[in-house]
């Protein structure tokens, strides 16, 4: 193959219009896994995808060759955070209360670089958390070219019930940031949609459930009527609602509500789950935050035994497998660090997921959930947002960690 290129290449040198060349050992197109297969890259668009003797060669080339390497989509991160950092390292509470907007916004810069480094060409980020509309202007900044960074899809604020969210812990007399904005009934709710996404919301998020005291189990929050009203309100701007959800019943609103994704569903029963598949609705685990969280509160991964918390999630994952529902890859990340989204694609193997089935929610399925036509596959026409890891991720998903190449929107990042 090599020999073939070197010669296609001296004929089209001098032609104009360059086109380029990627020759890895493997190509995962976001659905199946080839073998010798080349990928085509002219502008921003790929304009080939399959074996080389059957590629149309005019234009001048350049070949990059990926040995010992797998093709593929860039990965699109479902759920992220991009203005936290890691709780081990500063408390969520002191996150919001004590970080101003301008010191998260720069942290968010070096975030946004860590995850186009890590493959994350696109990430969905489900709130600011207390940094009111920064999501929104880091998204402009990687949009201007100004700082390198993922294609992001922001919920800017998130909305809360009143007193749900935190931080809590003051008495009644003391007002303090809160990590989400608060609303309670329906005129109040339609307002604050509506406001979300006049000031740069790509979708709503919402907390179907949440704990009412600090350490209290999570209860449901908005009453039916008033998701009824957001969604109503989101989607009649063309605009989607996505939701925070962990018990049953904060689960079956926001189903019923005409939500497109579930956060969580730490509690869903099989019941749910099917309900889910029925209506179209995805589920995004979030495995790997609980994971984080649970080692910060001292388990000891590999040596202790698993605590509830991941045992109870391990049998959850299993009851929404078993149902079919269709699984977003997206860990929280920004619970722990940036750049390692790949724990969050080792626990869904880790906890039963086939790795095919991994790289396809990370990449076409994540992109179908989203409404992302053109991303997500490897094919003619679509955008060229390419990664290549070592090795192959369908034999060994830890493979995932070895990002050695970078391209979105037709610009190599990453070489």
């Amino acid at each position: 193959m090599k020999q073939l290129i070197f010669i296609i290449l001296i004929t089209i040198f001098f032609q104009s219009n360059a086109q380029t060349l990627l020759t890895p050992d493997h190509v995962f197109d976001g659905e199946e896994m080839h073998n010798d297969w080349v990928v085509m890259v002219e502008g921003n668009k790929i304009t080939y995808a399959g074996t080389l003797k059957e590629a149309e060669l005019s234009k001048k080339i350049q070949i990059i060759d990926l040995v010992g390497m797998t093709l593929m989509p860039g990965l699109i991160e479902g759920h992220s955070h991009l203005l936290l950092h890691p709780y081990n390292e500063t408390d969520w509470n002191d996150q919001v209360l004590k970080e101003s907007p301008v010191e998260r916004a720069i942290r968010g810069t070096v975030h946004a670089k860590n995850t186009l480094m890590a493959g994350i060409t696109t990430t969905r980020d489900l709130g600011a958390e207390g940094a009111g509309y920064t999501d929104v202007y880091l998204k402009k900044t990687i949009e201007d070219g100004i700082i390198p960074g993922p294609r992001m899809i922001v919920a800017g604020p998130a909305i809360v019930a009143t007193g749900a969210y935190g931080p809590k812990g003051f008495h009644d007399g003391v007002e303090v940031p809160l990590g989400a904005e608060p609303a309670s009934g329906v005129d109040e709710v339609i307002k604050t949609v509506r406001r979300q996404m006049g000031n740069g919301a790509d979708l709503i998020k919402i907390y179907a459930d949440y704990r009412w005291t600090p350490g209290a189990d999570s209860e449901p929050t908005f009453l039916q009527v008033e998701i009824d009203a957001m969604v109503a309100t989101a989607t009649t701007a063309g605009k989607y609602v996505v939701a925070h959800a962990s018990t049953p019943e904060g689960m079956r609103r926001a189903i019923k509500g005409g939500v497109e994704t579930i956060e969580h569903g730490a509690g869903g029963t099989l019941e749910i789950f099917k309900l889910m598949k029925e209506k179209g609705i995805a589920l995004c685990p979030t495995l790997a935050a609980g994971d984080a969280i649970t080692q910060y509160r001292g388990w000891k991964k590999g040596t202790d035994p698993e605590p509830k918390r991941i045992t109870s999630k391990r049998k959850s994952f299993k009851v929404a497998l078993e149902s079919g529902v269709t699984i977003v890859f997206g860990g929280d990340v920004g619970v722990f660090t940036h750049g390692e989204n790949y724990r969050e694609l080792e626990l869904m193997v880790d906890y039963g997921m086939k790795p095919k089935d991994v790289l396809i929610s990370a990449t076409s399925s994540n992109a179908n959930v989203f409404h992302l036509d053109t991303l997500g596959k490897l094919r003619k026409g679509f955008l060229a947002d390419i990664i290549a890891v070592e090795g192959n991720p369908i034999k060994d998903i830890k493979n995932m960690r070895k990002v050695k190449f970078v391209m979105k929107d037709g610009e190599i990042y990453k070489k």
